[in-house]
């Protein structure tokens, strides 16, 4: 089949079989197609809207394309999330991720450089003089030394460079796309467990359907919200959290409050973050201890569910007190120096 007669079987709202979905990724990562009729194909299946197992199929044909790693992701946790929520914080779930690792789990997050924001996680790591693009035999010596690595997308990815015009055409005409979702799931390591935040309330039950297709054995994805309708892709210290749970093939769903952490909600501009280089000293002042107000605090709640999904903590409560540990003790900023460490190698 071309790309132009799956483009009028999405419009006409038929599903798509793995067998297709394996053709389109064919042909949306075949720079000899042009970048219209591929983006024509994307922009119809958004608008018909991509099911559950859809994503689940895109996600598994994109990860036989991946870079092979020589870990894998059993026992660990991804923390991360699909951005998109135009916020302005700073970046709460990439210095959670040192706290998570200094708690005791081991980290294995995928992000990418800032697309919606002035800082992604790969740039505040990068201003913080980690190496994002290491070598996979790197990367590895990093899990082990700091509790944590990082796996730069675009690295992990290299097949994805083809869709970048594609991506930019549908950015001209105002229209998302399958990869404006699909990347907190896309992580090569294929961690067991998995916190992801997403800017968009549909796509909480979307999420945990395909992490239960993915054969996840514990995860939640989260949508945060706060005053004026904010809505924001982190567990929200300003407000509501929904979240939709998988635990051992089985889903729930439930609310986090601030309260259930023992902390009041605060307010959006306590959160605000700029640039690399002043989202790297906002993270280092919670990790040295110098910062102990709402930033360490939205930090702290990220990571207590963290290790909720992780399995190091039964609630979150007694999640809360070992995120505290973590930053007391120190070993938080241990972790990220073990990180810088294994960089500068």
């Amino acid at each position: 089949m071309t790309l132009p007669q799956l483009t009028t079987r999405a419009e006409e709202g038929y599903p798509l079989t793995f067998s297709e979905i394996q053709t389109i990724c064919d042909l949306l990562l075949d720079e000899g197609q042009s970048a219209e009729v591929r983006a024509d194909f994307l922009e119809a299946l958004r608008k018909r809207g991509e099911t559950p197992e859809e994503i689940a199929d895109f996600v598994e044909v994109l990860l036989q394309r991946a870079v092979q790693l020589p870990f894998s992701g059993a026992g660990c946790i991804d923390v991360c999330g699909t951005g998109g929520d135009r916020a302005g914080f700073f970046n709460i779930s990439t210095t959670s991720m040192f706290v998570v690792a200094g708690a005791g789990a081991k980290v294995i997050k995928h992000g990418n450089r800032g697309i919606t924001s002035k800082s992604g996680g790969a740039d505040v790591l990068e201003a913080l003089g980690v190496k994002i693009d290491l070598p996979p035999e790197a990367m590895a010596t990093a899990l082990e030394a700091a509790g944590c690595c990082f796996l730069f997308a675009p690295a992990c990815h290299p097949a994805f460079r083809a869709v970048v015009p594609v991506r930019k055409l549908l950015a001209q005409r105002g229209s998302a796309s399958i990869f404006n979702i699909i990347g907190p799931l896309l992580n090569p390591a294929r961690p067991d467990f998995q916190l992801a935040g997403v800017f968009n309330p549909d796509l909480v039950k979307t999420y945990a359907r395909v992490f239960k297709k993915l054969n996840r054995t514990r995860a939640w994805a989260a949508h945060g919200t706060g005053p004026n309708a904010l809505q924001i892709d982190e567990v929200s210290p300003l407000g509501k959290t929904l979240i939709m749970a998988l635990e051992n093939g089985s889903l729930s769903e439930f609310e986090i409050h601030p309260k259930d952490a023992g902390i009041a909600a605060m307010a959006p501009e306590d959160l605000l973050g700029g640039d690399a280089t002043e989202n790297a000293k906002i993270l280092l002042s919670i990790l040295d201890g110098s910062d102990h107000g709402p930033r360490r605090q939205a930090v702290q709640i990220n990571a207590a569910a963290a290790l909720v999904v992780a399995g190091l903590a039964p609630d979150l409560p007694s999640a809360w007190n070992l995120a505290e540990t973590s930053l007391n003790e120190g070993r938080a900023m241990a972790s990220l120096q073990a990180l810088q460490k294994v960089s500068a190698l």
